[in-house]
């Protein structure tokens, strides 16, 4: 078994904030003995996409990657930054998780896939996230020693064809870092969590925002760290704060032994390609 570990953050607009905060965060689940820490969506900037032109970097180039890669390298830790703003060779940005191991390098990252483009009954009322970033292509599933981690990021829990792809790649844990509004988290985020955990027989890390930040937007938290049989074995319900729990791999394995849906399954998953 391996100790995982989570951050639930309230992030805004300062980065050097942020990555203070994240920093003690992050040395206290390293004394707990986690290995691999989990952080939220929008985890080193939460803001305007005035601020995210600011602070955006080229990925694996740039002062804010390099403070994350130190922190993981002096902690001894594999980290996950839910997303950052990455600027792509067009100059357009990506909302981009970047996975880093135990000796700082980047291992793997992933460009969201679904954008958040909704009409919400809240004080932020409009979301149009396709106005900032531009989405990704590609299904992303990385070798880790703890597992394969299949890569997602918030509004894409609401697509199942992802996770069926994830899953088809060999997915050992799904990866769901989030900034889920409060109105939506309270209606949907446990069951969505839950589902995806289960249809899949994975275990199921999801690190959030929680609290409210710029522009009026408000965030559910609830993190979770979900067994594959849609087990909640932790939860850091509001506030800021962190949770941890053993991952074993051999419980996935008897769950998929004892039902084995993927050899059951009756429909194939193809994935589009959006460069053709």
């Amino acid at each position: 078994m391996n100790k995982v570990g989570v951050v639930q953050m309230n992030s805004g607009r300062d980065p050097e904030v942020n990555v203070a905060k994240l920093k003690k965060k992050l040395k206290g689940l390293q004394l707990q003995g986690a290995r691999l820490v989990i952080t939220p969506e929008n985890a080193l900037i939460f803001g305007s996409t005035d601020d995210y032109q600011q602070h955006a970097e080229a990925l694996g180039d740039g002062p804010l990657q390099s403070t994350v890669a130190r922190m993981a390298e002096r902690l001894g830790i594999w980290l996950l930054i839910g997303s950052f703003p990455i600027r792509q060779q067009s100059g357009a940005m990506t909302s981009t998780a970047l996975l880093y191991d135990d000796k700082g390098q980047l291992v793997a990252h992933y460009n969201k896939l679904h954008m958040f483009d909704v009409e919400i009954e809240d004080k932020h009322h409009s979301y149009r996230e396709s106005d900032t970033f531009q989405a990704g292509d590609e299904t992303v599933v990385a070798d880790t020693p703890f597992g394969r981690l299949g890569l997602s990021i918030c509004y894409d829990v609401r697509f199942p064809q992802l996770y069926s792809a994830l899953r088809a790649k060999g997915a050992d844990i799904i990866i769901v870092p989030a900034a889920f509004t409060r109105v939506t988290g309270q209606a949907h985020w446990d069951v969505l969590l839950r589902a995806r955990a289960i249809e899949n027989q994975c275990w199921l890390i999801a690190a959030a925002q929680s609290g409210e930040h710029f522009d009026g937007r408000e965030t559910w938290g609830h993190s979770m760290i979900i067994d594959p049989w849609g087990q909640v074995v932790a939860c850091q319900a509001q506030g800021t704060g962190v949770l941890t729990a053993d991952i074993d791999l051999k419980l996935s394995h008897t769950i998929r032994t004892n039902m084995p849906v993927m050899q059951h399954a009756r429909f194939a998953v193809h994935q589009r390609n959006d460069k053709s």
